[in-house]
C-alpha cells in the first residue's frame, strides 16, 4: 500500500539550519508512491506491484479472508462522503495498532496505576511550569491513553487538517477532462472519486495507526491534535521511548509530561493560535494547482463515442501538484509558527526542568533531534498532505525566547503571544539581538478599542480569536475553547 496517498512524496532530509528551502523528490509517472487510487499505469500503481492497493488486498488472501476482502472492496464502490473515508480510516488505524509495533509491544489497557502516575506527573509539571511562564496551566485534566485511545481521541483534528488538502486535489478529478466529454465520464469519475476517498482514508488509517504506536502526548506534532484541556501521555510508548536512554522511567515520564503542559498552556491561553496553524494548512490547500496538461493532451484526441479509450486514457496519468506562491507563503508562515511554537516550549521546559532532574540536559537533546531529523509524527503528517512539520529553526527560536526572557523576563516574554504581530518572523530568528532590544507595540488596548467600538467584547469581533480576523476560524473552534 502507498505511503503517499495524496500523490507527494515525502522530501529528502534537509539540514534543520539550512536555507535552501524546500526540496521535493521527483515525481516519476507510473513508478512514484503517490497514486491514491491504486490504478495500473496511474502514479503509483504500478502493474500489481507493492503499490497497487488490489494486489496488495487480493494477490495473498485464501478463501477464508477472500469475503472480508470483497466487503471491503464493497465498501469502497458505496463510499458517497467527502473526499477521505473517515469510518475506513478508522478502522484501517485500530486494525494497525492492534497489530503491535515492529518491536513487538502490542497495545493494552491502561491500568489504575499508570493512569495515577500520569496524573500525578502533569499535575507536577504545572506546578514547575508555574515558575517559569505567565501562562497559566491549560490541562483541565490529566489522561493516560492507550495506543486505541489516541487514535480515537486524535482523528477528529486529522480530518480537519487533512480534508482541505484532499477535497481540493479530488476536486482535479472533474476539471481534466473536455467539457463535451464530463456527462459520459460521470460513472467513471464518481466511481474513481468513491475509491478515492476509500483509498485515501485506507493510507490514512494505516499512516494514524503507525504513528500511534510512536507518539508519547497529544502535542507531538506541535498541534493541538486532541481534546483541549486534556493533557495526555500515552504509558506504553513514554515506556518504550525510555527504553535504551539509561534514565530512570519516573523522570522520562515527568520531562515529557512537562512538554505536554506547556504545550497545553499556550493552545489553552494563546486563542488565536490554534486557528493560525490550521489555518495555515488551509491556506497551503486553497494554493494547490493541478498541471493537466499531460492528460489533456492524451484525451484531446479522444473518441467521445469509445469509452474504453477514454478510460485507457485516465490509466496513462493523473495530476503533479506544483509549488505556487501561495502554497510557498502559507508553508513559511506555518514553520515560522511551529518553530515558534516548539521553541518555547523548549526554553521553559529547560528552566523548569535543568535544576530539578538529573537527566533534563540529555532528555532536551534527544527530542531535539528526534524533532529536527524528521521524527515520525513529521514523516507521516509529510504523507498525508504533503507538508512537512519540521520545526526547521527550533533552536533559534528556543535561543531567541531564552534572550527575550534574559532581557525582559519571563512577563515580557510571554506578553508577545497576545497577538501573532507581536511574535518573532523568520527574519528575526537570524537577527534575535535585534528583535530583542526592539520596542514592540501593545496589541491588547487596540484589540480592546476596536472590539468596544465595534459594539461588542475582544471575542465578538470579526474572527473572535485574538487575530483581527486575518486567520481562519476552525469549524469546531468556539468560545468555550479559550
Amino acid at each position: 500500500m502507498s505511503d503517499t496517498p495524496f500523490g507527494f512524496g515525502v522530501p529528502p532530509e534537509e539540514p534543520e539550519d539550512g536555507d535552501e528551502g524546500r526540496k521535493k523528490q521527483p515525481s516519476e509517472g507510473g513508478k512514484g508512491a503517490g497514486n491514491p487510487f491504486g490504478f495500473p499505469g496511474l502514479p503509483g500503481g504500478g502493474q500489481g506491484g507493492a503499490d497497487n492497493p488490489f494486489a496488495a488486498m487480493f494477490g495473498s488472501l485464501n478463501p477464508t479472508d477472500l469475503g472480508a476482502a470483497f466487503q471491503q472492496l464493497g465498501q469502497m464502490l458505496s463510499y458517497e462522503g467527502g473526499p477521505v473515508n473517515w469510518d475506513m480510516a478508522k478502522q484501517i488505524a485500530r486494525q494497525t495498532v492492534a497489530q503491535g509495533t515492529a518491536d513487538g509491544t502490542k497495545d493494552s489497557s491502561v491500568g489504575p496505576a499508570e493512569r495515577a502516575a500520569v496524573e500525578e506527573a502533569v499535575r507536577l509539571a504545572d506546578l514547575w511550569l508555574d515558575g517559569v511562564t505567565s501562562l497559566p496551566s491549560g490541562a483541565n485534566t490529566a489522561v493516560a491513553w492507550s495506543r486505541a485511545e489516541w487514535v480515537e481521541a486524535t482523528l477528529p483534528a486529522w480530518q480537519q487538517l487533512v480534508d482541505p488538502v484532499a477535497e481540493r486535489v479530488g476536486a482535479a478529478m472533474g476539471d481534466v477532462l473536455p467539457e463535451e466529454m464530463q456527462a459520459m465520464a460521470g460513472p467513471l469519475i464518481g466511481m474513481m472519486r468513491s475509491m478515492g476517498g476509500a483509498m485515501f482514508g485506507q493510507q490514512i488509517g494505516q499512516a494514524v495507526g503507525v504513528l500511534a504506536g510512536e507518539v508519547v502526548g497529544s502535542t507531538d506534532v506541535g498541534l493541538p491534535l486532541g481534546p483541549a484541556g486534556k493533557a495526555a501521555l500515552l504509558p506504553l510508548n513514554v515506556e518504550v521511548f525510555g527504553k535504551d536512554l539509561g534514565v530512570p522511567k519516573d523522570e522520562v515520564r515527568l520531562y515529557l509530561a512537562l512538554r505536554e503542559a506547556a504545550h497545553q498552556r499556550l493552545f489553552a491561553h494563546v486563542p488565536w493560535l490554534r486557528s493560525h496553524l490550521f489555518g495555515a494548512v488551509e491556506g497551503y490547500a486553497r494554493g494547490i494547482k493541478v498541471d493537466t496538461s499531460k492528460l489533456e493532451d492524451a484525451v484531446s484526441g479522444l473518441d467521445p463515442s469509445n469509452p474504453e479509450q477514454l478510460q485507457e486514457a485516465l490509466q496513462q496519468g493523473m495530476f503533479q501538484p506544483e509549488d505556487t506562491a501561495e502554497q510557498k507563503a502559507a508553508l513559511a508562515r506555518l514553520e515560522t509558527a511551529l518553530a515558534l511554537v516548539e521553541g518555547w516550549v523548549d526554553a521553559v521546559v529547560h528552566e523548569a526542568a535543568k535544576s530539578r532532574l538529573t537527566s533534563a540536559a540529555a532528555l532536551r537533546e534527544t527530542l531535539r533531534r528526534r524533532r529536527a531529523s524528521g521524527g515520525p509524527a513529521e514523516q507521516t503528517f509529510a504523507t498525508l498532505i504533503g507538508l512537512e512539520l519540521r520545526p526547521r529553526r527550533l533552536r533559534d527560536a528556543a535561543r531567541l525566547w531564552a534572550s527575550l526572557t534574559d532581557a525582559r523576563g519571563v512577563d515580557g516574554r510571554d506578553d508577545l503571544w497576545q497577538h501573532p504581530d507581536m511574535l518573532p518572523t523568520a527574519s528575526d530568528l537570524d537577527d534575535p539581538d535585534g528583535f530583542v532590544h526592539r520596542e514592540h507595540l501593545d496589541f491588547s488596548e487596540l484589540d480592546k478599542m476596536l472590539g468596544e467600538a465595534a459594539g461588542g467584547t475582544h471575542q465578538d469581533r470579526p474572527g473572535g480569536d485574538g487575530t483581527r480576523g486575518d486567520a481562519p476560524r476552525t469549524d469546531d473552534e468556539d468560545d468555550s475553547d479559550k
